[in-house]
């Protein structure tokens, strides 16, 4: 059987992976909300609109339909990641709470042995 120190080692480990998951999905929900804002942005543009595209320090004119491609594009992707993420946390919180309820008997049974045979 694990000790207390390895199993308490292992949780705190699951709980910072649990946590930069979440941290994860936060950053592509904000990304997934700006690639939004822009979607509408070019529903209201006319053909005369010119759009964009900063490329390091230069703004260069990009077609209207490219830059509307690679919106939904993006917005597809990001899509499947937040699932991905998603489903990569649900499994991180299972594997935690299993951790934690690993703990908990590691921990009961140290308060019966104890109690059992109290120190002298």
């Amino acid at each position: 059987m694990e000790t207390l120190q390895e199993t308490s080692t292992e949780y705190q480990k699951l709980q910072t992976d649990l946590a930069m998951l979440v941290d994860k999905r936060t950053r592509l929900e904000a990304q997934l909300s700006e690639n939004e804002m822009v979607k509408k942005e070019f529903a209201n543009l006319t053909a005369n609109n010119t759009i964009y595209k900063l490329i390091g320090p230069v703004l260069v004119p990009q077609d209207q339909n490219e830059a509307k491609t690679n919106v939904e594009t993006r917005l597809e992707f990001i899509g499947g990641e937040i699932k991905r993420v998603e489903s990569q946390i649900k499994e991180a919180e299972q594997q935690t709470e299993n951790k934690r309820a690993e703990l908990v008997a590691i921990q009961t049974n140290i308060r019966q042995s104890q109690s059992k045979n109290p120190p002298a």
